[in-house]
């Protein structure tokens, strides 16, 4: 038998300062700088420790990747800032994708039958000769 609780996923806080440290290849004062300037925020126990993720380590590899490539505390903000935005884009048209896919049946039948939305006619107006001289 196999137990779930066992096996936490990528956003489950279990490393400590220390061997988040040690898995992301940087000083744990790295670690505390970057939390304090709000790159990475790991979760906290009652006792206020900190409690890295498998995802919160990714991201500080992304930060001492995006370091090395020259790029600023400031700068590195805004790309992880930017990033979250994309991620939380992406995701909301998959869910609107899907939505329009499971309303799809329902609005070609009420269109074929002529009731509910209308149709894609194209209707222009051209002002008559009179009606440009008032």
């Amino acid at each position: 038998m196999s137990d779930n609780r066992l096996r936490p996923d990528e956003y489950t806080p279990v490393y400590v300062i220390s061997v988040a440290a040690q898995i992301a290849g940087m000083h744990p004062q790295t670690l505390r700088q970057y939390d304090r300037l709000g790159l990475v925020s790991p979760d906290r126990t009652g006792g206020r420790n900190r409690l890295y993720s498998l995802h919160d380590i990714a991201r500080l590899r992304e930060v001492a990747r995006l370091t090395g490539e020259g790029v600023n505390l400031a700068g590195i903000a805004r790309i992880l800032q930017l990033e979250s935005e994309n991620e939380r884009l992406r995701s909301e048209v998959g869910l609107l994708r899907a939505e329009v896919q499971r309303l799809r049946p329902t609005l070609g039948s009420r269109t074929a039958s002529g009731a509910g939305e209308p149709g894609t006619a194209l209707v222009v107006w051209r002002p008559r000769p009179a009606d440009r001289a008032r």
